[in-house]
This record gives C-alpha cells, sequence and structure tokens, in this order.
C-alpha cells in the first residue's frame, strides 16, 4: 500500500507539471496575441473553442500519464483497458466495469481527486477569460 501511495504522489507531480506547463503555453499565447481579446460574438466563440480544444488536449495528456502507468505497471490486462479506466476515473464517471487490484486500487480516488482539481483549473481559467472579455465592456455600458 506505501509503494502505490509513493507511485500515486509521483503521477500526481507529473500531472500537475503537465497541466502547469500546458496553462502556461497556453496563457504565453493569448498573452502574446498581437490583436488582443476579441470583443464580437464570432471570434469570441472561436477563440473559446481554441482554448477548449487545448485544455482537453492537456486532459488527454494527464489522462494518458496515468494509464501508461496503468499498462506499464501490470494494472490493467492491455492499453485499452488502461486508458478507458484511466479516463473514466480522471473524468469521475467511474463506471465501475473495470477495477483495479487490490495491491492498486488507492490510485484510483486518487486520480479521480486529481482529475477534480484539474478540471476545476482549467474551468478557472474559462471564468478568468470570459470575464476579461466581458467586464469591460459591461463596465463601458455603466459609464
Amino acid at each position: 500500500m506505501l509503494l502505490a501511495i509513493l507511485i500515486a504522489g509521483l503521477l500526481v507531480a507529473v500531472t500537475v507539471t503537465v497541466h502547469a506547463a500546458g496553462f502556461g503555453l497556453l496563457l504565453k499565447s493569448l498573452m502574446n496575441s498581437p490583436a488582443g481579446l476579441p470583443t464580437e460574438p464570432w471570434p469570441v466563440a472561436r477563440l473559446l473553442i481554441r482554448v477548449t480544444w487545448w485544455l482537453i488536449l492537456i486532459h488527454l495528456v494527464e489522462i494518458t500519464v496515468w494509464a501508461c502507468f496503468y499498462l506499464w505497471g501490470g494494472c490493467l490486462p492491455d492499453a485499452e483497458a488502461a486508458f478507458y479506466f484511466s479516463g473514466v476515473t480522471y473524468t469521475t464517471i467511474g463506471y465501475g466495469d473495470l477495477v483495479l487490484a487490490k495491491p492498486w486500487r488507492i490510485l484510483g480516488p486518487i486520480e479521480g481527486l486529481t482529475g477534480i482539481l484539474m478540471c476545476g483549473l482549467s474551468a478557472g481559467l474559462f471564468f478568468a477569460l470570459v470575464t476579461r472579455i466581458f467586464v469591460p465592456r459591461f463596465e463601458a455600458k455603466r459609464k
């Protein structure tokens, strides 16, 4: 059990590092945009779609990190099962049709908690971005 907890800690650290790196690249791209943030509906929609695709890519890389460990560690029988289990665990869907063997069971809840936190960070970025786009417009209408 102690080994599983230590491995979980390492997987959490890798997941957070991937998320931070992906966020950093996304924020750098947003901040270096010469046109600034859009104000018209279709450009705003295109921006939010691009941000969504980037965030999904980041989350898929994180799911892959966990799936690769499940496969490498022999926790699950094949790549399809490892990626499926990791995806439903990370997103906290948790169908329960696949489970980890007893020595590795603790990894499931830890991956789920990590996924919740990473998705929360992504939601926070959306909130900040939409706020940054629309608050100046609302303030300008008040004046």
